[in-house]
C-alpha cells in the first residue's frame, strides 16, 4: 500500500511527459539511431580492396584500441565489414547515447526539483516518487526504440556479413548504453545537492570509466569486463555475438534503481546526502566585480573540466610508450608509416589533440549560456537594478570563456605531452614545444565556438544548445574523416578542417589570423545584439 501511494500516478506523468517531449523523442532517436546504423554503405566502399586489411592492421594500434575498443578477431582475413562497423562504431555511439540519457534524467529528476516544478506536480495527487519513476520508464522506452531503429536499418541494407542477430545485438548494445547512463543519472540525482552537481559528477564518471577502459583495453580486453562501459560495446555483434554483457546491465540497472528510488524516499525535497557547504558570513571582496561574480557562478564547473582536461591528457599520453613497441613488432605498421613519411606519434598526436580541442570547446560553450540561464531564471535583477551594465555583463562572461579555452588547451596539452615523453623512449623525434604548437595551431577553433556562443546568445539566446550540436557535428565529421572518402568541401563545414593538423601538418599562420578574427567579429556581433534584445526575466 505504501509503494502504490509513493508511486501513484506515474502512469499519468509517464503519458503528459511523452506529449511533452515528443519532438525530442523523434531527434534523439532519429539523430542518434540513423547516425549509428547510416554508415554501412560508406564502409562498404571503405572494404573494397585491401581496405579490411589495411583497416585492420591499423586498428591494432594501440592508440587506436584506446580510442574505439578491441576486436576479437585474430586475423586480416577474419576482418568482415560487420566486424570494422562495430569496431568503428559502437563505443563511440554508446557513449553519446549513455550521455544523452543522464542529462535527460538528470534535467526531468533534480533539476525539475530544484526550479520547484516538483513541488507543485505533487502538489495533485502524485506520489512522491511518480515524477522518478515515469522519468525512467520513458527514458527506458526512447532506448528500446532507439535500439529498434538502429536495427531495422541495419538490415535493411542487406550487406554481407551484417546478420539480422548482430544487428539486433548492436542496437541492443547501444540502447543498454543509454540505459546505463540513464541509471546513473538517477542515482546522481539523489546523492548531489543540486542539479548541477548531479549533472557533474555523472558525467565525470562517465568520463572516468572511458579513460579506464583506454587503458584495459590496449592491454588486457578481459579487464575491461569490470568496468560498466565494457558491458556495452563487448557484446561484438556480428562476431562472437556475446548477449551475456547486456544481462550484467540488466542486473546492475536494476540495483541501481532500486538504489535510488530508496535514497529518494530518505531525503528531503531539494536536499542531497552530499549537504552544500556553507557559505561565508561575509561575501569576499572578489564578489563585488561583475568578472569576480561570473568567476563565482562557474567556479565548479571550470575546475571539473580542468581536472577532467589534465586526466584525459595524461590517460592517452600513456599510450605512446606502447605504440612504440607496436610499430617495432608489425612490418606493415611500418610499412604504411615509412611510406607516409610520417611517425606513429606524430600521426597520433595530431588525431588526439583534435580530439582534446573539442572536448575544451565545450567549457566556453558551458560559461557563457550559464549568463542566459542565470538571466532566465531571473537571477540577474538585483544586478540590474544597480549601476551595471549589460556591456559588462556580457564581456566578463566572454572574457572567462576564453580564458577558460586557453588554461584548457594548456592543461590538456600540458597532461598529454607531458606524459607521453615521460613514457617515450628518449630518441623519439618530439618534444614539448611540438604538442604545445600542435595544441594551440587549434586554439582558433575554440575560439570560434566562443564567439559562436556569443554571437546565439546575443541574438536568439534560446537557441544557445544547437551550438552543440555545430560542435558535435564538427567533431564527427573530423573523426570519421579519414575513414570515410567525404568530399574536400563538405570537410570545409567543420571549422577545425581549415586548420592544419600538425605536426603532420605544417603551421598557416593566414588561416589561424583569419579564424581568430571571425571569432572575434562574432563576439562583438553578439555583444550588439545582446545590448539591443529585451532581456529574458519575467518571460
Amino acid at each position: 500500500m505504501i509503494m502504490k501511494e509513493k508511486f501513484a500516478r506515474w502512469d499519468i506523468l509517464f503519458l503528459q511527459y511523452l506529449k511533452r517531449d515528443w519532438k525530442k523523442i523523434i531527434i534523439w532517436v532519429l539523430g542518434i539511431g540513423l547516425f549509428s546504423s547510416g554508415f554501412i554503405p560508406a564502409f562498404k566502399e571503405l572494404a573494397k580492396g585491401q581496405g579490411l586489411v589495411g583497416m585492420y592492421e591499423t586498428m591494432q594500434n594501440p592508440a587506436m584500441i584506446s580510442m574505439v575498443g578491441p576486436t576479437p578477431i585474430d586475423s586480416a582475413a577474419d576482418y568482415t565489414l560487420g566486424a570494422m562497423y562495430v569496431h568503428e562504431m559502437l563505443l563511440f555511439c554508446g557513449l553519446i547515447t549513455m550521455i544523452v540519457s543522464l542529462l535527460h534524467v538528470v534535467g526531468h529528476t533534480r533539476k525539475e526539483e530544484d526550479l520547484g516544478l516538483t513541488e507543485l506536480v505533487r502538489s495533485f495527487q502524485i506520489g512522491r516518487q511518480a515524477n522518478s519513476l515515469a522519468t525512467m520508464a520513458e527514458t527506458v522506452l526512447i532506448n528500446v526504440l532507439l535500439a529498434v531503429v538502429i536495427s531495422v536499418v541495419m538490415i535493411s541494407f542487406n550487406a554481407d556479413t551484417i546478420t539480422v542477430e548482430g544487428s539486433f545485438l548492436f542496437g541492443a548494445s547501444i540502447g543498454a548504453a543509454g540505459v546505463l547512463g540513464a541509471v546513473l543519472g538517477l542515482l546522481f540525482a539523489q546523492i548531489m545537492p543540486n542539479s548541477s552537481g548531479a549533472t557533474g559528477v555523472g558525467l565525470g564518471l562517465v568520463g572516468l570509466l572511458y579513460m579506464t577502459r583506454a587503458g584495459t583495453d590496449a592491454s588486457n580486453p578481459d579487464w575491461s569486463m569490470i568496468n560498466p562501459m565494457g558491458w556495452t560495446y563487448l557484446t561484438y555483434p556480428f562476431t562472437d555475438n556475446n548477449w551475456m554483457p547486456l544481462v550484467f546491465v540488466l542486473i546492475f540497472s536494476l540495483v541501481v534503481i532500486i538504489i535510488s528510488f530508496v535514497l529518494e524516499g530518505s531525503r528531503d525535497m531539494g536536499a542531497g546526502y552530499l549537504p552544500e557547504r556553507e557559505g561565508r558570513a561575509h561575501a569576499k571582496s572578489s564578489l563585488l566585480s561583475v568578472q569576480g561574480l561570473f568567476a563565482r557562478l562557474n567556479r565548479g564547473a571550470i575546475i571539473g573540466w580542468f581536472i577532467g582536461f589534465l586526466v584525459m591528457g595524461a590517460a592517452y599520453g600513456s599510450i605512446y610508450g606502447d605504440m612504440q613497441t607496436f610499430l617495432q613488432s608489425n612490418e606493415v605498421m611500418q610499412q604504411m608509416f615509412t611510406q607516409a613519411d610520417v611517425s606513429l606519434e606524430a600521426s597520433f598526436t595530431s588525431t588526439i589533440i583534435m580530439v582534446m580541442a573539442v572536448l575544451v570547446s565545450i567549457l566556453p560553450i558551458v560559461i557563457i549560456n550559464k549568463l542566459f540561464a542565470e538571466e532566465n531564471r531571473s537571477q540577474l535583477s538585483q544586478i540590474f537594478s544597480t549601476k551595471v551594465s549589460r556591456t559588462e555583463l556580457f564581456w566578463a562572461s566572454v572574457g572567462l570563456a576564453i580564458f577558460a579555452g586557453v588554461l584548457g588547451t594548456l592543461l590538456s596539452v600540458a597532461g598529454l605531452g607531458g606524459t607521453a615523453l615521460s613514457v617515450m623512449e628518449s630518441d623519439s623525434s618530439m618534444g614539448m614545444a611540438d604538442f604545445f604548437a600542435a595544441g594551440f595551431n587549434l586554439w582558433p577553433s575554440v575560439l570560434f565556438f566562443t564567439g559562436l556562443s556569443a554571437l546565439v546568445i546575443g541574438w536568439v539566446p534560446g537557441a544557445g544548445k544547437l551550438v552543440y550540436v555545430y560542435l558535435a557535428y564538427s567533431f564527427m565529421l573530423n573523426y570519421f574523416g579519414g575513414i570515410v572518402d567525404f568530399p574536400d568541401w563538405f570537410l570545409k563545414t567543420a571549422i577545425q578542417d581549415w586548420l592544419p593538423q600538425m605536426p603532420v601538418e605544417s603551421f598557416d599562420l593566414p588561416v589561424f589570423i583569419t579564424i581568430t578574427a571571425i571569432s572575434i567579429v562574432l563576439m562583438v556581433i553578439g555583444y550588439i545584439g545582446y545590448k539591443r534584445r529585451d532581456m529574458a526575466e519575467g518571460a
